[in-house]
């Protein structure tokens, strides 16, 4: 029986980012998912994500509920923090380890029957709380574990790997993230990492619960014609809302974009991006016109992908509760705990 164990060596080529690691240091175990599983290509883009990021791994706590997607944790950064909750139940694991340590970043991974059916409720909430953590949906459609049963995400008429149509009405993440108040909401394609990894990049540096909903075909029950979340599909169907690209916090760049054509401007690191003239009408500040937008564009079939909606004025879940600037985990017993006449105290004046 082969082994499926990574070899441990590193080629001494391989680039470091900044604290002076690899792209190897930030992978995890080899996946025991199905081979050309779109779960595999999102976890390929978090990885170059927090490598190009330099975050460093022992700050990474990576959360996670039950299904396929739940799985994906396993398979990046090993030196991270990890936690595999209940079915449906991440985000509250994810808001009490963030309450005691605000230090760490978080990165959530779930699935649309893990989210949007038993987590619904749960997802609703971190996203009011504006729990500040990067939460990468990986949307497929089914029930892989399941063998293949429509999930709350399949559009109504598409197709099983059995031909039967689906009935009932989906419901839409970045529609409801958008109706319910979500300060970051994204949507990429698992196929197009050129897109997906600054999209991964921006939602973890983003102020507070950042949605982003990746469009993950699974290839042994749901990746057939009929489908709406096959690789064919998609690629056949996506619509590129913005060009996405991430720049860290740097001195200010100054550039004037032409609004013909395209305008290269080089970054700090020496890369250039080339920066082309959106829409006029295309803003994505104002929820509403990006609500009305995707409304439109779906009822033409069309799966609209980028960096959809953001706002970075609302305070985080700790700014709303003003904690301490001190993570809880690492205030002394005795100051959280300042025994019974204390606590007695507190209570007279409830009295």
């Amino acid at each position: 029986m082969p082994s499926i164990t990574k070899p441990i060596a590193t080629h001494p080529s391989l680039a470091r980012n900044e604290i002076g690691l690899t792209i190897r240091d930030y992978e995890g175990s080899m996946s025991t998912l199905c081979a050309g599983c779109g779960h595999d290509s999102i976890t390929a883009a978090i990885i170059r994500a927090v490598w190009e990021l330099s975050l460093q791994p022992h700050m990474i706590a990576k959360m996670s509920g039950i299904g396929c997607s739940s799985k994906t944790p396993t398979y990046f950064v090993s030196g991270a923090h990890g936690f595999n909750s209940a079915h449906g139940r991440m985000p509250a694991i994810a808001t009490g380890a963030n309450a005691a340590n605000r230090a760490l970043t978080y990165i959530g991974v779930s699935g649309d029957g893990d989210s949007l059916s038993i987590g619904l409720g749960q997802l609703s909430h971190a996203i009011r709380r504006n729990l500040k953590m990067a939460y990468i949906l990986e949307n497929n459609g089914v029930y892989g574990l399941t063998k293949g049963q429509f999930s709350a995400s399949s559009d109504l008429g598409s197709k099983s790997k059995r031909g039967e149509p689906n009935r009932v009405s989906p419901i839409d993440p970045a529609l409801l993230g958008l109706s319910i108040g979500a300060t970051f909401v994204a949507r990429s394609f698992s196929g197009d990492k050129e897109q997906l990894v600054p999209i991964i990049k921006a939602a973890i540096a983003h102020r507070g619960f950042a949605l982003v909903d990746v469009i993950s075909p699974c290839v042994t029950f749901n990746d057939h014609a009929g489908s709406t979340k096959s690789y064919s599909h998609v690629r056949e169907h996506q619509l590129r809302a913005v060009e996405t690209d991430f720049v860290p916090p740097q001195n200010e760049i100054l550039a004037e974009i032409s609004p013909k054509g395209v305008t290269s401007v080089s970054m700090h690191d020496g890369s250039v991006l080339r920066f082309t003239t959106l829409p006029p009408d295309y803003d994505p500040t104002d929820r509403q016109k990006v609500y009305n937008y995707l409304m439109d564009q779906q009822g033409q079939g069309n799966v609209v992908t980028g960096l959809l909606y953001v706002d970075e004025s609302v305070p985080d879940v700790h700014e709303l509760a003003n904690t301490s600037e001190l993570p809880l985990s690492q205030i002394p017993f005795e100051a959280l705990c300042p025994g019974s006449a204390t606590l007695e105290r507190l209570q007279e004046e409830f009295r």
